[in-house]
């Protein structure tokens, strides 16, 4: 039936529903003025009327069933259809309206979707011209990143409110280092992205050295640079050195001025211990040997006379004997102290075991001259280890078996087992004693023209390893076996913990120089300014009135617009109760998993610290606030922030969706959930569907927190059906 036909039966059936009870009094009012029509009306019509009232009833509900199904079908589905197509517009390119409902609207679908495609082509072609005008630029960008990432030393970057805007891999493991006490969650709390740096340093301290600073760039100095040393809460002792990160230069102006400033940080508490024994090692060498010394002198002296009597002679001797045995006995320790320290400066490095192998073999086949051979090396294995102490062990061992055992050839194995990994040393000829390995492990390291104050032993220790030797009696062949931990190539995330990130970690942020905490009052802020701490928590049920306890925290950080998934916060807690069945099965965390993990009362402390200074965040915020506000007394910490709820902002720019629930979320704005029900997985899920809704609350004019927390109140009720 065409769209026409359908319009004039709508207006047909509207008609007779409209008209009929006039037709109806008009028929009575004719019947009343002929003759007899009394006792026809109460005769004939009279008994009909209740069947008449029933139909004109009945008639009224069919005129309100079709006005609700044309309502549904044409208003209600065109505002969905709104909703989809902003979608479409903005949060999720990818969205298609569904072509359902009447002709009308199925073909309106249509044209919508063909121009969607039409646009997508469009924004394709720009974006591939913008990515190739902006590649140079990213170029220099990830030079910059990957140069800070591999810097030895801890280098941050900070505006002059002291707020962090750029750290490196080295300075996050550096402070953790220096947390005062055992930290939990990786100690994600102590530094971050917009995180103040006064939470380690002295504001005095910063504030004398950033003066400083300004006094030589006001008097053209060629290097403004402060350095100071100080010490953290946890005792350690840093020295710092701070220069100023000045702005671009501009035309007519003539001097340019201190935006931030860099911070590098190195730990010398372990060279400040190594040098004051250094130092008392060389004051004992001179004040200890000093009085020896005059003391052998003296007998020397009197021994070159020759009518000295012969016991005055033999107890010169003595003298001198004794001084000597004292003065040796000084050396030698101070030779021990010498390379005791040598053994506390070894840097421990994080390397493919087949490429320790590679660099054994060259070593010995150049410095020994002895043919060194591979075999079944398992390259995907990784160790931790001082690789410059570990070649000369191995090289050392080489030589002594080329001297005193004439070997043709060694060759290598490694394999792993477990969390260990085995490295051979291999050789084909005369067996050799206990003894005689025992010897070579405590004598200090000599071969060729190479010497070190360190045994084998001394580096097997320094590296966690071991060492013995095993024979191969079918083969005739014996090894000396190292066993060294294992060790991954590097510090990684659960996969599961991504979305859609890219691989380089998110520790840089060059755009936060323009950002000022103080600019605005909190509630005036823009959402896209704020600092968020999105978080989620797992439970022992859902009743925390009744005693059920938190499991786990998960949290990420927001800042300046971008989700910064290296700064994260991941928990399991030990909740001092039992879990019921049900909650296992949404969670999957078992009894087991929380055996030994540390109790509320230890983990809340940090993620306060973690969640300072930013908005909460959480999809259905009330359930998690409840649990961590029942623990205020306990803990004398209060997250009196302002909090967001992501399920009542999605209401508020969908408002016509059938469901608000995370996955429903996530797929209308094109987001993939991995690792659903963990804690960190759903903080990550939900801090991508904050920064897709913000850009939305924008397009209805919701632009500010106060906006923002004013609109979901207004929004509360329709929170009940989810």
């Amino acid at each position: 039936m065409t769209a026409r036909r359908r319009f004039l039966l709508a207006v047909i059936v509207l008609a007779l529903l409209m008209t009929g009870p006039f037709v109806v009094t008009a028929l009575l009012v004719w019947l009343e003025t002929r003759e007899g029509s009394r006792e026809l009306l109460i005769d004939v019509i009279a008994p009909h009327l209740p069947l008449g009232a029933l139909m004109t009833l009945m008639g009224f509900v069919m005129g309100i069933a079709v006005l609700r199904n044309l309502f549904r079908r044409y208003v209600q589905g065109l505002l969905t259809m709104g909703e989809n197509l902003n979608l479409m517009l903005g949060a999720n390119r990818e969205f298609r309206v569904k072509e359902d409902g009447p002709p009308e609207v199925r073909a309106l679908a249509r044209y919508v979707n063909a121009l969607a495609e039409q646009r997508d082509a469009l924004l394709q072609d720009v974006e591939a011209q913008i990515a190739r005008a902006k590649e140079s630029l990213e170029e220099e960008k990830n030079r910059l990143a990957a140069l800070m990432s591999e810097l030895t030393q801890s280098v941050l970057v900070c505006n002059l409110d002291g707020r962090i805007l750029l750290y490196n891999n080295r300075a996050r493991t550096q402070f953790r280092s220096l947390s005062q006490a055992p930290t939990v969650a990786n100690g994600g709390e102590l530094i971050g992205l917009g995180r103040s740096i006064y939470g380690v340093f002295d504001r005095n301290l910063i504030s004398h050295a950033l003066e400083s600073i300004q006094h030589r760039l006001q008097r053209s100095n060629v290097q403004p640079v402060a350095k100071f040393v100080t010490t953290t809460r946890a005792g350690h002792l840093l020295r710092a050195q701070m220069a100023p990160v000045l702005s671009v230069a501009q035309e007519g102006v003539a001097e340019r001025s201190m935006t931030g400033f860099i911070l590098m940080l190195d730990d010398i508490t372990r060279n400040f211990e190594n040098e004051s024994r250094r130092d008392q090692m060389l004051h004992t060498l001179t004040e200890g040997n000093r009085a020896a010394l005059a003391n052998v002198r003296a007998a020397a002296e009197m021994l070159d006379y020759p009518d000295l009597q012969s016991e005055l002679q033999e107890r010169f001797r003595k003298v001198i004997r004794d001084e000597v045995r004292a003065m040796s006995r000084r050396l030698d320790e101070t030779a021990n102290e010498f390379a005791d320290a040598l053994k506390a400066r070894w840097p421990l490095e994080e390397m493919l075991g087949a490429d320790l192998v590679a660099a054994a073999q060259r070593r010995i086949v150049k410095v020994l001259k002895v043919p060194a051979k591979l075999e079944e090396v398992d390259e995907s294995l990784w160790v931790k280890v001082d690789s410059f102490s570990l070649l000369q062990a191995l090289t050392y061992l080489a030589s002594r078996l080329s001297d005193e055992f004439e070997i043709r050839e060694v060759r290598f194995r490694l394999s792993g087992a477990e969390r260990l990994v085995h490295l051979d040393l291999i050789w084909s000829g005369q067996a050799m004693s206990t003894e005689t390995v025992m010897s070579w492990e405590l004598e200090p390291m000599r071969f060729a023209d190479e010497s070190s104050p360190l045994t084998v032993r001394d580096v097997i220790e320094r590296n966690d390893g071991e060492m013995w030797l095993e024979r191969e009696k079918v083969r005739h062949r014996a090894f000396f076996r190292i066993v060294l931990p294992a060790a991954l190539p590097q510090e990684e995330l659960d996969p599961a913990a991504f979305l859609h990130g890219e691989a380089r970690p998110e520790y840089y942020d060059f755009d936060l120089f323009k950002w000022s905490e103080k600019s605005h009052a909190l509630e005036d802020r823009l959402l896209s300014e704020l600092t968020y701490t999105v978080f989620d928590t797992e439970t022992t049920g859902l009743d925390p009135s009744k005693g059920d306890e938190i499991i786990q925290i998960g949290a990420t950080r927001i800042v300046n617009g971008k989700l910064l998934r290296q700064e994260s916060f991941e928990q399991l807690i030990d909740p001092g109760r039992g879990l019921s069945p049900e909650s296992v099965k949404i969670h999957g965390i078992t009894p087991d998993m929380l055996a030994g993990q540390p109790p509320i009362a230890r983990v809340l402390p940090a993620f306060h610290a973690f969640a300072q200074d930013t908005v909460l965040i959480a999809h259905n915020a009330a359930f998690d606030m409840r649990f961590l506000q029942l623990k205020e007394t306990m803990t004398g910490l209060r997250f009196d922030q302002p909090v967001l709820d992501t399920l009542l902002l999605s209401a508020v720019v969908h408002p016509n969706q059938d469901s608000h629930r995370l996955e429903a979320i996530a797929e209308r704005l094109n987001l993939t959930i991995v690792g659903r029900h963990t804690a960190l997985g759903d903080a990550i899920v939900t801090a991508e569907v904050l920064l897709k809704l913000i850009p939305l609350l924008a397009e209805k004019g919701i632009h500010t927190l106060g906006e923002a927390r004013r609109a979901a109140e207004k929004s509360y009720y329709a929170r009940v059906k989810y």
